[in-house]
């Protein structure tokens, strides 16, 4: 599934309408990719789990906590860490920890393009602990580093303008 990164105003992120749209998009990609496949396979439970799991990393935004960890998340949603552990592996195709770094550098990409936030801030505002873990995640992710990520987009931003004169 796609990253949804709402682009949405801070004032209303955790509102019940947000969760009620994520929870129809993911209700209605899960019945698209997963409905059909062996029962034992795609379970009900599971798809409420997996709503859970993007609720709480899209709307919620709990990857920026540095300290987020598979025992966190499955209090957060009130279930037990192996039935958790099994739809993230499952369903998102990657361990729980793969998927919380791919959301921090999602939000990272999206500082960066916005110009909100200094390059040294970025990996505290995103949820690392280290320094030496964002720049790690982050190639892992995009396969630059930050610093060329930035070199390429300010590329982008100044052939776009351009463009238009």
């Amino acid at each position: 599934m796609d990253y949804l990164f709402l682009h949405r105003d801070k004032r209303t992120f955790t509102s019940e309408r947000q969760k009620n749209l994520l929870f129809r998009a993911a209700r209605i990609y899960w019945e698209q990719k997963f409905a059909n496949c062996e029962p034992e396979k795609a379970r009900k439970v599971d798809c409420e789990l997996y709503k859970y799991v993007l609720y709480y990393l899209e709307v919620r935004q709990v990857f920026l906590d540095p300290k987020l960890s598979l025992k966190k998340l499955s209090e957060m949603i009130e279930t037990n860490q192996t039935y958790l552990s099994n739809v993230v592996n499952r369903y998102f195709g990657c361990h729980l920890k793969e998927l919380v770094n791919t959301y921090r550098v999602e939000y990272a990409k999206e500082l960066l393009r916005s110009g909100k936030c200094p390059p040294e801030e970025l990996p505290q505002r995103c949820g690392f602990l280290s320094r030496s873990a964002f720049y790690a995640a982050f190639k892992k992710v995009t396969g630059v580093s930050p610093q060329r990520y930035m070199k390429y987009g300010q590329r982008e931003k100044l052939s776009e303008s351009t463009e238009y004169v």
